[in-house]
């Protein structure tokens, strides 16, 4: 099944565009130590011509102003000016947009959603500060610090998160409203370090054969995390690997080279790279690998960038293993990131990565011009690149060659060398108006809810999965869906019933046992994992 609703995809961009900025902290931290203090000097030196200018508006400009915000302001539009992988971060964002990266953040340890309203309670985080109090899913959040927080007091994720989030050893009292209790309940919880993990799925798909998912950055953890993967399925029998890299917007670029290392033969190149004022660094496999005689492959599609491209890239061009999907996005820039006395940083653009063939994957762009940058995926959607290879048109004089000596393509991300269409035979109006108003999301909550205790007893995705598959789902859904003014559609009903009955069943999965059961269900009939497990089986 496709991943990702094409009628969403603006909104998705912007939302990758974010994670992008997150961007590489380049490998050679240490061999670039007198460059990062050359440009951290840059910014302590002499006074500049802009802080002249600043000086001159704090002190005699007729109306007082907040210099501090104004000067935020000249420098994320300066930097914008550069490239569109350059980026200014104020004080107050840092440590956030930090935490994605360090694969840690501190909170109470909870997942939620909103609904109608009141902030819900998803899944409570195995060995988290709300598990250890008795917080439990589906428990509703009333009250935050003995004040009302629901109906107009809650008014997006962000403002929930600024809520439960913040320094490790506080602590927040919660009141929760438990179904089938009267009285609410009330915890004191003190926050503390909440993992993030990268890896969000890993398990035997078929006999002999694991499947890795890693659905978000590369963070500080996630080589551990992959390589414990990798332990746990070669227990259960592994001996290929499907490496799920769908939707990885990237991260830190010295993780990927130690992932990539476990693939390949010892001095087999990883990656390059270089900038004007930073010769070229390479990276090589140093044979200790530990999948380095295990079949594999990758799978991309246009959301994949940076890191993920310098995987599917690697691999590819060392000929260890089949890339399938689609184009990925094409960011093959590489940021360092540059702190300012006063807590702020600048993520600053300082040199291109290239794959083994000497590939630059990163897609063209014009410097200042964040528009058409954003724009580039739903161009790609218009001229039919996600539905036909014929449609993704790329140079002749970009032609390069793998080890082995196959033919593959620069000139903007990696090219698949199974390309593997959007599955729209099965998208229909009705499937569309439900998923982007988020009704299939909201019933499987309420169902969820409904019969928690009866959900409550299956231990396996694959229990529970045979269970939900005689209970009728569909037209329990229909119903639903007509009761939030989506009237039925027999026709397209049975078009798309294959799609909404299994996006059902994997977020009522994922309600009770977490992203573990999650995505096995979920892919049961993606259309490109069936592509990679036939691969194998060859």
């Amino acid at each position: 099944m496709n991943k990702k609703n094409v009628f969403i995809i603006v909104a998705f961009v912007c939302a990758l565009l974010v994670g992008l900025l997150l961007g590489n902290l380049i490998a050679f931290r240490a061999s670039q130590g007198e460059n990062i203090k050359s440009l951290t000097g840059l910014f302590s030196g002499k006074s500049s011509k802009i802080d002249n200018l600043l000086s001159l508006i704090n002190e005699q400009y007729v109306d007082t102003i907040d210099i501090d915000s104004i000067t935020d302001e000249v420098m994320t539009d300066l930097v914008s000016k550069l490239d569109p992988h350059s980026v200014y971060i104020p004080t107050q964002d840092l440590e956030a947009v930090n935490s994605e990266l360090e694969g840690s953040f501190s909170g109470i340890g909870v997942q939620f959603n909103i609904q109608n309203d009141t902030v819900m309670i998803v899944s409570v985080i195995s060995g988290g500060p709300s598990e250890k109090v008795g917080l439990m899913a589906g428990d509703r959040i009333v009250k935050v610090n003995d004040t009302i927080f629901a109906g107009k007091n809650v008014v997006s994720n962000e403002k929930v998160m600024k809520k439960l989030r913040g320094p490790k050893g506080t602590k927040v009292k919660l009141s929760v409203k438990r179904h089938g209790t009267k009285e609410l309940l009330s915890y004191s919880i003190t926050r503390g370090d909440i993992p993030v993990n990268s890896v969000a799925v890993a398990y035997i798909i078929e006999p002999g054969v694991g499947f890795i998912g890693l659905n978000s950055n590369f963070a500080k953890t996630t080589y551990d995390e992959f390589i414990n993967a990798i332990a746990e399925l070669r227990a259960k029998g592994a001996k290929k690997y499907i490496i799920d890299l769908r939707e990885n917007s990237g991260g830190l670029m010295d993780v990927a080279i130690r992932m990539i290392n476990e693939f390949l033969p010892k001095g087999e190149m990883i990656v390059y790279s270089e900038g004007k004022a930073y010769p070229r660094y390479e990276a090589k496999a140093d044979g200790s690998g530990t999948c380095i005689n295990n079949e594999m492959v990758v799978l991309i599609d246009e959301f994949s960038a940076s890191a993920s491209e310098i995987f599917a890239g690697a691999i590819q061009d060392n000929d260890r293993g089949l890339i399938i999907g689609r184009r990925s996005f094409g960011k093959g820039l590489v940021q360092q990131q540059i702190p300012f006395s006063d807590g702020s940083a600048v993520r600053l653009t300082v040199a291109r990565y290239y794959t083994p063939s000497g590939r630059s994957i990163q897609k063209p762009y014009v410097k200042g011009d964040a528009k058409a940058y954003e724009e580039d995926i739903m161009n790609r959607y218009i001229h039919g690149e996600f539905d036909s290879k014929d449609s993704i048109h790329v140079s002749g004089t970009l032609k390069y060659r793998t080890l082995k000596g196959r033919t593959v393509y620069g000139g903007g991300g990696i090219m698949p060398d199974i390309f593997v269409p959007r599955d729209t035979l099965k998208y229909t109006p009705y499937l569309t108006k439900v998923v982007n108003y988020g009704y299939i999301y909201q019933f499987a909550f309420q169902y969820s809810d409904k019969y928690r205790a009866k959900l409550n007893t299956f231990k396996t995705w694959q229990d529970m999965d045979k269970y939900l598959t005689t209970e009728n789902l569909l037209n329990q859904f229909t119903a639903f869906a007509a009761s939030k003014g989506v009237a039925s559609n027999n026709r397209e009903i049975n078009i798309s019933k294959e799609l909404i009955t299994n996006q059902i069943k994997a977020y009522v999965v994922r309600n009770i046992l977490g992203d573990k059961g999650f995505y096995p269900v979920l892919y049961k009939n993606d259309e490109t994992v069936k592509k990679a497990l036939e691969t194998l089986r060859k």
